[in-house]
């Protein structure tokens, strides 16, 4: 089994994510391409003490970069939407 703190490379905050936390109490972490659902759910209760009600994921594609004539492209990567049960929270997103 791999360990809990390695399936979550870190959190993603954008401006839509930030909304997404207001409207309907849910966080992104941006996560390791091979975690599933089940090993997820389990690394964020243990981690952060939350009750997780749902994962949606969803890998994200890489874009095309281009330094002069040479072209390349960034990384595909994998995205957790986490929502957690209302009155749990995660302090990493409040600021604190």
């Amino acid at each position: 089994m791999k360990s809990e703190y390695r399936l979550i490379t870190r959190p993603y905050i954008t401006e839509k994510v930030l909304l997404l936390k207001e409207d309907g109490n849910k966080v992104v972490f941006k996560i390791r391409k091979d975690t599933n659902k089940i090993e997820l759910k389990n690394a964020i209760e243990s981690i952060f003490n939350v009750t997780v009600e749902a994962i949606n994921t969803l890998t994200v594609k890489g874009k095309k970069k281009r330094l002069g004539r040479y072209e390349g492209r960034k990384s595909d990567w994998k995205k957790a939407i986490v929502t957690l049960k209302e009155g749990d929270t995660i302090e990493y997103f409040e600021g604190a």
